[in-house]
């Protein structure tokens, strides 16, 4: 039987903040740490809305903020953000410990809230290749609703053999443990958690020798 482990993509594997926190300092200096903040309040609330492509969330999230604080967006600069994310950059222990899963056995996949096109150009980041992948565009939602798990049932199955990774309580850990999965936290951010995932870690340095206590050979 396989054993699967499934990652969010971003904030776990590719350093979300650095790719967005860069772009609102070069449009609005140093506001830019208050502004990232308010930022990813006000994405779930745009993904909460209704379907759209994950181009769009970020573009019209970044419009919110805007109008919000009482920015412009310099002209011709409104589709910043997505035209930045395949340069953001991965966390620098990622690409070995995906490498050493892959060496161990492991099967690995991406659940991720964003586009075929934006999520194959932050694959090239991590350079380690994945066995499947589902996004927000395949499922038309956004987690923390159900969709990008049951994507993933209906192509793998057997949840005893299955762990999820990520770094967001609320778009991940949250509905995985409603699930029933097993789940470990990425803490980089050192915040407290109500919603007991079964391993925490502040990066994946350690996360092939967790995985294998969890779900052993």
């Amino acid at each position: 039987m396989s054993r699967w482990a499934t990652f969010d993509c971003y904030g776990t594997l590719i350093d979300w903040n650095a790719g967005i926190g860069g772009v609102l300092e070069r449009l609005w200096g140093a506001e830019a740490p208050a502004l990232l903040h308010r930022f990813h309040e006000l994405e779930p609330e745009v993904q909460a809305e209704r379907y759209r492509s994950y181009a769009e969330v970020l573009t019209l999230t970044l419009e919110r903020l805007a109008n919000e604080v009482g920015y412009g967006i310099p002209e011709g600069e409104s589709g910043v953000l997505p035209q930045s994310l395949p340069d953001w950059p991965a966390f620098p222990e990622v690409p070995e410990a995906l490498a050493e899963l892959r060496r161990r056995g492991w099967s690995l996949a991406i659940l991720s809230n964003s586009d075929r096109d934006l999520i194959a150009a932050s694959q090239r980041q991590l350079g380690v290749p994945f066995d499947l992948v589902v996004v927000a565009e395949d499922v038309g939602s956004y987690k923390p609703e159900h969709g990008h798990w049951q994507r993933f049932d209906e192509l793998t199955a057997d949840r005893e053999h299955h762990v999820h990774v990520a770094a967001s309580l609320f778009h991940d850990i949250a509905p995985g443990k409603e699930l029933g999965l097993k789940t470990v936290w990425i803490n980089r951010l050192g915040e407290e958690s109500k919603h007991d995932p079964d391993v925490e870690l502040p990066d994946l340095s350690g996360l092939p020798d967790a995985l294998d206590e969890l779900v052993p050979r």
